[in-house]
C-alpha cells in the first residue's frame, strides 16, 4: 500500500516534538516534518504512529486530527 505525501507529512508531524499548544508556524511545521523524515524515515514515522495508537488511542486521535489540519495549512498550495 502506498502512502500519499500528505499521509507521510501527517505521520511525521505526529511523530515530531512539536505541540499544538505551541501554535507552531507553517515554517516550523514544514521544518519539523523534514527533520523527522530525514531522521527516522517514512516507515519510522508510521511505526511511531501505530505505537501511539496502540498505547494511547485517546490521545493519538486528537494529535492526528491536529496534525492533519496543521499539514493542510502548512503545505497549502
Amino acid at each position: 500500500m502506498n502512502a500519499t505525501i500528505d499521509d507521510v507529512r501527517c505521520e511525521a508531524l505526529f511523530a515530531s516534538d512539536l505541540q499544538r499548544s505551541w501554535a507552531p508556524t507553517a515554517e516550523l511545521i514544514r521544518a519539523a516534518v523534514t527533520d523527522v523524515v530525514d531522521r527516522i524515515g517514512e516507515n519510522g514515522c508510521a511505526e511511531l504512529v501505530a505505537q501511539e495508537f496502540g498505547e494511547h488511542p485517546d490521545c493519538a486521535i486528537l494529535r492526528m486530527l491536529w496534525a492533519r489540519d496543521a499539514i493542510r495549512l502548512a503545505f497549502a498550495a
